[in-house]
């Protein structure tokens, strides 16, 4: 058995109509450029961005999405992050792809662990059962990763910064 890794840049999203989108930053550093997806921090509004991927060679069970952040300019606080999945068999799944609908989202709440701003952080979640949307090796793909600032549990008064998106599965 082996697991297979899949890295989601936040250069490389779609943003979808119905729901508000993260800011994209690129911010230099003192000898690096971090880029990132800033999603707002205060209101209600959901803010999601979704990348396309091919699930090659997935197996079967569990599917892991590790979101790497940090929060812009805040120290304290948690943030709730959202992620689902779609998937369409080609050739095989009669659904229209501009109308497919994500599965079941799973959440995670994961608090700031304090005094440094932009500390990274890494939030986990895990999507079994429905919210695998009975996806298998060789379809098309999306995954989707929100926050809904105005959820209980997402006390981060300011922007938190996905620097990456980290996707996992076994290949048996």
């Amino acid at each position: 058995m082996a697991i297979v890794e899949l890295y989601f840049a936040p250069e490389e999203p779609s943003f979808l109509p119905a729901a508000g989108y993260p800011q994209y930053l690129n911010t230099p550093g003192s000898t690096f450029g971090l880029t990132g997806l800033a999603y707002d921090g205060v209101g209600a509004s959901v803010e999601e961005a979704a990348w396309k991927f091919n699930p090659a060679k997935y197996g079967s069970g569990a599917i892991t999405v590790d979101i790497i952040w940090y929060g812009l300019g805040a120290t304290s606080g948690a943030v709730v992050w959202g992620a689902g999945l779609a998937a369409i068999t080609p050739n095989t799944d009669t659904q229209d792809p501009t109308t497919k609908t994500f599965a079941a989202s799973g959440s995670v709440t994961t608090s700031h662990l304090g005094t440094t701003a932009k500390r990274l952080h890494k939030s986990t979640i895990t999507l079994s059962g429905a919210s695998l949307d009975s996806i298998a090796a060789g379809d098309e793909a999306w995954l989707r990763v929100f926050r809904t600032p105005g959820a209980a549990g997402d006390t981060l008064a300011a922007d938190a910064v996905v620097t990456s998106v980290r996707l996992s599965y076994s290949d048996t």
